[in-house]
């Protein structure tokens, strides 16, 4: 029985949405961030990224960062750019792009349920990260950035949008970076009422995206909870923002993989041990992008190869190893290259399918030799993980479009 309620958003007036609204903060660098905002003061990175304003030799993670966060967030209340809502609000949110549409609901989950294995998890989180967006979320006292959920079995949450997107105008229509964004607010208690108990028939919600946010955010809430040992569960701090997305709106992206060297190997001698656990023939197509489960391009001077991993080289009853990040990392990267941590490893670096398959073919002309184009991991795969308690390989998945901060703010007090 999942928890999701309403809120009292601190969000845009209209005519500012396009304005505030912004990419997450972990999609860019300072220096990126900084071209961004050139010439909109209004942009949520003034928050989100707030070093933009501080000088450049800055330590990104000083007590200074934080503190023009939570100036520049009060900044845009004060300026009227942005205001609190009266009533507590559902936010219908959705995104089109490249032709394809994903509609989720905005409203506040429940750190018990994190904390309760309700709203499960796939990735491993990192302490120096989750302490960044710990401070940022205690000195904001806000949640500035969504979390990514999605949840199966949600027919009757989408007849309730559904209803609500053909009798009512939308609140915020807009376009960022080719995607269409468009935002429509529930704002009737009854109609909310239903939304939530739509959700209490909801076995579970699962986090897509934002590990680290999700972490941080039950980490201030239950900091909160021992400074108030009298607290009723009813306090802001006991939620978290986050939309959710009903899981067959949703598609992962191929989540590539560059490599440095080959080891000392010649191609031959390269070719020679993959084909251990590897078919491999020239590729099809030029570029390559697979197009079944277990099959990897495989780009090396110049040219284009398809691998196919051999039967007995994986578990295909695991749920962790059939996955192709896992195939590859096991019977390719780790043994042949040598690169048994790819979360630290400079010899790799890893490209979202966003980028398309000429930017793999750039970066092996470049500062690379060689690169592999993936299968994308797929909804079904990454929920089996989360239902068998499990963890998914590093860079395994990658959504688009990214949600955008700054359209919704939720104030813990």
């Amino acid at each position: 029985m999942a928890y999701f309620k309403p809120f009292k958003a601190v969000r845009p007036n209209k005519e500012y949405a396009d304005k505030v609204a912004a990419l997450p903060y972990d999609v860019m660098n300072s220096a990126e961030a900084r071209k961004m905002v050139d010439g909109n003061p209004y942009s949520f990175l003034h928050v989100d990224k707030a070093e933009i304003d501080l000088p450049e030799d800055t330590y990104l993670y000083d007590k200074i960062v934080y503190e023009k966060a939570a100036e520049n967030l009060q900044k845009l209340v004060s300026d009227g750019i942005c205001k609190k809502d009266s009533v507590p609000c559902f936010f219908i949110y959705r995104q089109i792009m490249n032709g394809r549409s994903q509609t989720g609901l905005v409203g506040c989950a429940s750190i018990d349920d994190y904390i309760n294995n309700i709203i499960k998890k796939h990735e491993l989180t990192r302490a120096d990260k989750e302490q960044d967006r710990i401070n940022h979320v205690d000195t904001c006292n806000a949640n500035t950035g969504p979390i990514f959920l999605t949840y199966k079995n949600g027919d009757a949450v989408k007849a309730i949008i559904a209803d609500w997107q053909a009798n009512h105008t939308p609140e915020y229509d807009f376009i960022a970076d080719d995607v269409a964004q468009t935002v429509w607010v529930i704002d009737d208690e009854n109609v909310n009422n239903d939304i939530a108990r739509a959700f209490d028939k909801i076995d579970y919600l699962y986090i897509a995206d934002g590990h680290h946010r999700c972490a941080s955010a039950v980490k201030v809430g239950l900091k909160r909870r021992e400074a108030n040992p009298d607290y009723t569960g009813e306090e802001e701090f006991n939620r978290f923002l986050a939309v959710s997305f009903p899981a067959d709106e949703l598609e992962i992206m191929d989540y590539n993989r560059v490599i440095r060297d080959l080891k000392g190997m010649s191609r031959d001698q390269f070719l020679t041990a993959i084909g251990e656990s590897f078919d491999f023939e020239t590729a099809p197509s030029s570029p390559y992008k697979p197009t079944e489960k277990h099959t990897f391009g495989l780009y090396l001077e110049g040219k284009w190869y398809k691998l196919t991993a051999k039967t007995g080289s994986f578990d295909p009853n695991d749920p962790v190893s059939q996955l192709d990040v896992s195939i590859l990392q096991n019977n390719l990267i780790s043994p042949i290259l040598g690169i048994d941590d790819p979360r630290t490893d400079k010899r790799i670096d890893f490209v979202g399918g966003i980028r398309g398959l000429e930017e793999l073919e750039r970066r092996a002309a470049s500062d690379m030799i060689m690169a592999i184009s993936m299968y994308p991991t797929t909804l079904d795969d990454l929920m089996a993980i989360a239902d068998a308690n499990l963890i998914m390989p590093p860079k395994s998945t990658w959504f688009e479009p990214k949600l955008l901060s700054g359209l919704f703010i939720h104030e813990l007090s």
